[in-house]
């Protein structure tokens, strides 16, 4: 099979070989701003904001690098008219090199109040992965390898996940698998497709009222895959004014990340994240980029939290 790729290139994937050896590859997609994409994550989140509320998402990661992932999420979520049950819907469209993924799922919530300002959610989803390969997109397509003639088509499989989540006014927890079931993904590094391996994902964060016009909300993100070291994304953020937010966060054996954000209504938020690499892929990549947009609608005063800063 022969190989058409350029000196650059081939520094590149002996980096990347060396790094899947240490670090656990991407498979689910990933988000710096992921406290504002919570329910893409876990489904328990869903209905929480007490008010039915919309995300859209999109990131650039690596730029500079042909293949890179590029992502879109879009997220819709709302409470029942009891508060007690929250439905959603979340659409993410990932690529990377020559492959496709769509992940469309349904969320539902079930939140018990466990006293003054404090509730327990339980969630589960329930959804569809669809896989689209095109193969002669890739570094080392060969016309004559009937292997990489043989692309994939919208091939789809089931996916079930779950999880809970733990919020008061102040802080809040949660625990999550987004698939219980096993299917087919693209490894950029290994250029096939493999199996998934499960996902487990711990978040928790807590919101401190410096003075009245300034919050500041330290969060966390733990990701765990079978077979792989863990790795977490810890941020620290603060909130001017009710108006502005500023922040940074880190990803182990990753990235390092500014993040902003503007809060242009009570129901409008926009914000933007960028990562630096910290890891050997820093000589070939000038960053990720990330912006979110999130629009809450009828917003009402809510007891249990304030619902722009988590």
């Amino acid at each position: 099979m022969k190989l058409y790729i350029k000196s650059l290139e081939t520094y590149f994937i002996i980096i990347c070989s060396f790094i899947s050896v240490c670090v656990s590859a991407q498979q689910d997609p990933e988000y710096t701003q992921y406290m504002y994409n919570t329910m893409a994550v876990n489904p328990a989140y869903a209905g929480s904001t007490g008010t039915l509320e919309a995300a859209l998402l999109y990131r650039s990661q690596w730029i500079g690098i042909d293949g890179a992932p590029e992502t879109q999420s879009f997220t819709i979520q709302s409470p029942l008219r009891n508060e007690q049950i929250g439905l959603g819907l979340s659409i993410v469209n990932d690529k990377i090199g020559p492959s496709n993924e769509l992940y469309i799922d349904g969320n539902f919530a079930y939140s018990i109040p466990l006293g003054y300002e404090k509730r327990l959610a339980f969630g589960l989803k329930a959804g569809m992965r669809m896989l689209n390969v095109d193969w002669s997109k890739g570094r080392y397509y060969d016309p004559n390898d009937v292997l990489l003639n043989q692309n994939i088509d919208n091939q789809a499989k089931l996916a079930v996940g779950a999880g809970v989540y733990y919020y008061t006014d102040r802080w809040y927890v949660g625990l999550s698998v987004p698939s219980f079931i096993q299917s087919n993904y693209y490894d950029d590094i290994q250029e096939s497709v493999n199996y998934d391996r499960l996902h487990y994902y711990l978040m928790g964060g807590y919101v401190f009222d410096l003075n009245p016009n300034l919050k500041f909300k330290p969060a966390f993100l733990v990701k765990a895959v079978s077979g792989a070291p863990l790795t977490a994304d810890i941020s620290a953020n603060f909130m001017i004014a009710e108006k502005f937010v500023i922040g940074g966060s880190y990803r182990t054996d990753d990235s390092i990340s500014i993040l902003a954000g503007f809060q242009i209504s009570k129901s409008f938020y926009i914000g933007y994240a960028f990562d630096y690499t910290v890891s050997e892929l820093n000589k070939y990549n000038d960053g990720s980029h990330e912006i979110i947009l999130r629009y809450q609608f009828n917003k009402k005063e809510s007891k249990i939290k304030s619902p722009r800063f988590f």
